[in-house]
């Protein structure tokens, strides 16, 4: 129960501190965005997504997905930090002190407050040693071209990167259904690197359902 005091001498009741109302902020005259802590933004237009993913694909082949992935493990290395200093702050606790309850509720608002669309953790298969990732709307996935490929390689890489941070062990990351092919979402499969191996042939091949039915035998 909150007592009185600590409404006297706390300055605010904690909310969730990437609520887009109060976590964007903006200067029109100086076409500037930041976050609450003062930290910039940047705004990526669709233009330059579709240009990375043409650029790529024009210049390196194939492996613009291993770039894009690569990249995303850079970004998700950096995301986790300030993601854990920016929570850390604010509730004064760290992201492993925190419920879970919490903790998911920071990273899905966190995820709508940037653009990258709606996140959702199913921990149906955890016992397995497997953790299934969705997300919804994503805009690398509606701005790729559709051209039956999946398209969420820089996700897969931030996700990777970030949970491996998160846990402590090295854990790889594999999309097995894709917004740009139709699927209902994009879901994306964390686990071990040596216990993901089976599945790089059975993506594009097999859809979603059965991948974790092969991986959970």
């Amino acid at each position: 129960m909150i007592s009185v005091a600590d409404l006297l001498t706390d300055k605010q009741l904690p909310g969730n501190y990437f609520a887009a109302e109060t976590y964007v902020r903006g200067d029109l005259e100086m076409g500037l965005i930041e976050n609450r802590q003062g930290d910039r933004l940047i705004a990526l237009p669709e233009t330059l997504i579709q240009a990375i993913y043409s650029g790529l694909e024009k210049e390196t082949g194939q492996a613009s997905r291993l770039v894009l992935f690569n990249c995303g493990r850079w970004w998700g290395k950096n995301f986790y930090a300030r993601f854990c200093e920016q929570l850390t702050d604010y509730y004064h606790l760290s992201p492993a002190d925190m419920a879970m309850v919490e903790f998911l509720q920071a990273l899905q608002q966190c995820w709508i407050t940037h653009g990258w669309g709606k996140i959702d953790l199913e921990q149906t298969h955890q016992q397995r040693g497997f953790l299934v990732i969705k997300v919804w709307n994503s805009a690398f996935a509606r701005l790729a071209s559709q051209n039956k490929q999946l398209s969420c390689h820089l996700e897969a890489g931030i996700l990777s990167a970030f949970f491996s941070q998160l846990t402590g062990r090295e854990l790889h990351c594999i999309q097995t259904s894709c917004e740009s092919m139709g699927a209902d979402c994009n879901r994306f499969v964390l686990g071990l690197p040596k216990r993901l191996e089976a599945v790089e042939t059975l993506v594009g091949v097999s859809d979603h359902d059965s991948i974790m039915q092969q991986l959970c035998q």
